[in-house]
């Protein structure tokens, strides 16, 4: 029995449920928003809340409670999804433009903690999609981040590869749908006037 116990396991131990709020958070901070199951997200939120009310204080002992929760090594990849940014022959970022990305540390003191100097709790949304995950039919949703304005996630903002590339497939074939749209269009003309033609013939 788990009464009068505060917190959710997620099926984890200790060590796994720190390392997946760890990367839920990066992911969170540097995206604005992410996509996760229910229970995670709820899990998540205060983890995150609290992070960012500590980021507010500003002061060195703040600085080192964010780099112990998320790890100091975490970075930013500056221009993640521009095609000018210098990556070696596998597509991957270079190794000089990954050591001059800023840290998720950095940036959450610099850039996030200030969205919110204003705002008293409350930096984070759980919206429920109403999809289902395949394979097991967990309920979806989407954290994110909130601003004053209460108008999405405004801090981050920076899509992931993934969804960059997802939504140029998607611009690729409502074009090439159109494209075939027209050729059905200008061939309409000709079949009908073939069909007549036969239809004359077998009157004929």
């Amino acid at each position: 029995m788990r009464h009068r116990i505060a917190g959710r396991k997620l099926g984890r131990n200790t060590a796994h449920r720190k390392a997946l709020f760890r990367n839920m958070a990066v992911a969170l901070f540097t995206h604005g928003q992410i996509t996760t199951t229910i229970p995670k997200a709820k899990a998540l939120k205060p983890f995150v809340e609290k992070l960012i009310t500590s980021a507010k204080k500003g002061d060195l002992a703040s600085r080192r409670r964010a780099i112990a929760a998320l790890g100091g090594n975490k970075l930013m990849v500056r221009g993640e999804n521009d095609e000018n940014v210098p990556r070696n022959k596998y597509g991957e970022i270079t190794k000089i433009e990954r050591k001059a990305a800023p840290k998720v540390v950095k940036h959450l003191f610099d850039e996030i903690a200030p969205k919110f100097a204003d705002r008293n709790g409350g930096y984070t949304r759980i919206v429920k999609l109403g999809k289902h995950r395949i394979g097991d039919g967990a309920d979806l949703c989407v954290i994110m981040l909130v601003s004053d304005e209460d108008t999405g996630p405004q801090v981050g903002g920076q899509l992931s590869r993934r969804r960059d590339k997802a939504n140029k497939r998607m611009e690729f074939a409502a074009k090439l749908r159109k494209a075939d749209a027209k050729e059905e269009a200008q061939e309409a003309p000709e079949v009908k006037a073939e069909v007549e033609a036969e239809v004359e013939e077998d009157k004929e």
